[in-house]
């Protein structure tokens, strides 16, 4: 078989490919329900870990408060979706990847699949970097740089929000890696201008 050809040459029915598309998105969505079904009974746990890099720098009794009647039970349950959806992040990019292979050459399959594995590490890397390293130095900063006569008393909806956005950032900044590579292999960036500016 060429090498200049798809490994798959032949052409599919555009009915065809949205029918494939539907049973892809709906498997994705079913992993993130079954993942969340498997962590719902350890939501309020959940919460309590990721709170935690926040909980530990907090004035001698304070708390973190609720200011909407339903927040102590949905903010718990919108994180535990959230990290479901993140779990779901290898079975989404599988999906992803059984749709698009069958288009791909020999030699672009082959630098594919490193970098959606590379991908994927990566973003959970920059996550737990997010955790262990970031929250502890920016709450510790906060909590420090509290006025005098101010009680540090945080919503936990907007605590969600946050950690969440720097999750979020941080797992795509250690993406930067596997984007320079896709830049350099498509012929955007040339290699010995990254080694000028390296």
């Amino acid at each position: 078989m060429s090498a200049d050809k798809p490994e798959n040459d032949q052409h599919m029915p555009l009915v065809s490919h949205l029918t494939e598309l539907r049973t892809r998105l709906l498997r994705c969505v079913a992993a993130i329900f079954i993942i969340f079904a498997g962590l719902f009974a350890f939501t309020q746990q959940i919460y309590t870990f990721v709170s935690t890099p926040l909980r530990q720098y907090l004035p001698a009794g304070a708390t973190m408060i609720a200011t909407d009647v339903s927040s102590p039970f949905l903010t718990p349950l919108k994180l535990t979706m959230m990290v479901s959806l993140f779990l779901a992040i290898p079975v989404i990019l599988h999906q992803i990847w059984g749709f698009i292979a069958p288009g791909l050459y020999k030699h672009e399959k082959r630098i594919a699949v490193p970098l959606l594995v590379s991908s994927i590490l990566l973003f959970y890397t920059g996550m737990a970097f997010a955790y262990f390293l970031v929250f502890p130095l920016i709450f510790k900063f906060f909590a420090a740089a509290t006025p005098a006569g101010v009680e540090m008393m945080t919503d936990i909806t907007s605590y969600l929000d946050f950690v969440m956005t720097l999750f979020f950032a941080f797992g795509v900044a250690f993406e930067i890696p596997v984007a320079v590579v896709l830049l350099v292999w498509i012929g955007v960036v040339d290699v010995k201008y990254l080694k000028k500016i390296r």
